[in-house]
């Protein structure tokens, strides 16, 4: 043990694996604290693998909730899709909320408001989604649901633009090239 000193920074030695508690005398541990020192380490490994893999089986059940969403979508139950995207919008999923803004933007499985839609594209479109950016910045150019800006359109639609591959962007601005 290290002396103890009183005119500077605090030590604290650590006891090695053959010290006991007992004034640092070397001791072979007995085995039954070996033992709960071995399980006390292997349940502290489980716990941090678990705590690592908890966000991973998050994101999964999001991706199965949104390939629902879609199916339903894709089926045209749009009232069973608005369920599944509700929840997921609210908690951040950048497709579902652009999802929703399209559902509110045409009336589909929910009241017409193109407010509610403009405000699902922006919280998408914030994440990066172009799809969401594009119809923002469309919304914008219409006033519908938003005050009529120009400014503000060819902000989201560039984003949109500046986001879509290139495949898409050459879709967008004429015919295909060869």
């Amino acid at each position: 043990m290290l002396p103890a000193r009183t005119d500077g920074p605090v030590r604290v030695a650590m006891l090695g694996a053959c010290d006991d508690y007992s004034g640092g005398k070397s001791a072979v541990w007995p085995r039954r604290q070996r033992a709960f020192h071995d399980l006390t380490v292997r349940v502290f490994l489980i716990a941090a693998c678990a705590a690592m893999l908890l966000p991973l089986a998050a994101s999964l059940a999001h991706a199965q909730s949104l390939r629902q969403g879609v199916s339903a979508f894709g089926r045209q139950d749009y009232v069973s899709a608005s369920r599944i995207f509700i929840p997921l919008a609210e908690r951040g999923v950048a497709p579902a909320q652009s999802y929703l803004g399209f559902m509110f933007e045409t009336g589909r499985g929910v009241p017409q408001n193109y407010t509610e839609a403009a405000m699902w594209y922006r919280r998408a479109a914030e994440q990066g989604d172009s799809l969401a950016q594009y119809s923002l910045g469309l919304l914008y150019d219409k006033g519908f649901g938003v005050p009529r800006d120009i400014i503000e359109a060819g902000k989201w639609l560039n984003l949109s633009t500046a986001a879509a591959s290139p495949r898409a962007r050459c879709r967008a601005s004429g015919p295909p090239v060869a």
